[in-house]
């Protein structure tokens, strides 16, 4: 902003809850505001006074029209993008979540960040930028929003709401380094939902392959329900399920390799945790991992949510059935 040099397109990765859409904001209120303070907004002037009451006419969001971003949504886009901004500053659009277009809407993306019409700036919001096309990517300037660490979310928590020093750091451990996240685990029904997830979890390595199916039915029929990963999170979902699942086998992995208690996730499960870590291979953590992780990226790119949750839960079952 200082030299006046702003690349027309950029790509914000990082889980959700740590900031993406707040610095897409607050960068489109700054690049209009009328006596920027610092290179920051000021608040106060008309074009950051219709920011902030949500009037700016030059700031874009794209969302998914359903499962995914399509083709028909970028090509209104393309033409509101030929048109000089209202302000006279720069229109800013904010795609998000980028990995939600189709293979063509995001062809026609391409083309649009090829050559955007003068005063456009582009920002692209991904989890993991291996979701987007190379071309798309490559086109991009680059912003990694990192985790934020434990102790600084519990403090933020305990200033930002009443609750007691337990839950906070808690839910400072499980949010993954997310404050966006935890706030809304603390506002929905996650905390209620983990405990009956853990337990599915925990009770899998006895399962019979029927009950096992009747396990990944059950987890499937979370993908109806928003997920804390959406815009607006409502109970929580199939992929903060996939979460709680992988971090409890990271933390099973953390004891068996004889990491120090301090760094547990689900630190309210740490009698349950010490029993199971030993009880099986390094290995077998290690591909349940994977497993969980394999599924979470498909269900990214909306494969269907019930056979991904098979595949999972099954492989799951194998994998723990035979202990050491």
């Amino acid at each position: 902003m200082a030299s006046g040099k702003i690349p027309h397109a950029y790509l914000f990765t990082g889980i959700a809850g740590i900031g993406k859409t707040s610095a897409a904001k607050a960068f489109a209120m700054a690049l209009n505001c009328r006596e920027p303070i610092d290179l920051e907004a000021c608040g106060q002037c008309p074009s950051c006074r219709k920011f902030k009451s949500g009037n700016f006419p030059d700031f874009l969001s794209i969302q998914p029209d359903g499962q995914n971003i399509r083709i028909q949504q970028i090509k209104d886009l393309n033409r509101r993008l030929n048109f000089a901004p209202a302000t006279g500053g720069y229109r800013v659009c904010v795609i998000h979540p980028a990995e939600a277009m189709n293979d063509e809407s995001a062809n026609a993306f391409l083309k649009t960040l090829e050559e955007p019409p003068p005063g456009n700036l582009l920002i692209l919001k991904v989890t993991d930028p291996l979701d987007l096309l190379p071309t798309i990517v490559s086109r991009c300037q680059k912003v990694p929003f990192h985790p934020l660490n434990a102790q600084d979310i519990e403090a933020w928590l305990l200033e930002k709401r009443e609750i007691d020093k337990e839950t906070a750091m808690l839910l400072s451990k499980i949010c993954a380094g997310s404050p966006g996240r935890a706030l809304k685990m603390v506002d929905s029904d996650f905390m209620a939902k983990r405990k009956a997830w853990l337990s599915k979890l925990m009770n899998l390595p006895g399962f019979s392959r029927d009950a096992a199916l009747n396990m990944a039915l059950e987890c499937a029929d979370e993908d109806r329900k928003k997920g804390l990963d959406l815009p607006v999170s409502g109970e929580a979902g199939m992929q903060d399920m996939l979460t709680v699942w992988s971090n409890w086998y990271r933390d099973i992995l953390l004891l068996r390799v004889g990491g120090p208690p301090e760094l547990l996730m689900n630190i309210d499960f740490s009698n349950a945790l010490q029993n199971i870590a030993g009880s099986y291979n390094i290995n077998v953590f290690v591909d349940c991992i994977m497993t969980v992780d394999r599924a979470q990226s498909d269900i990214r790119r909306m494969r269907n949510a019930t056979l991904v949750m098979e595949h999972t839960v099954l492989r799951l079952n194998r994998l723990t059935e035979t202990r050491q």
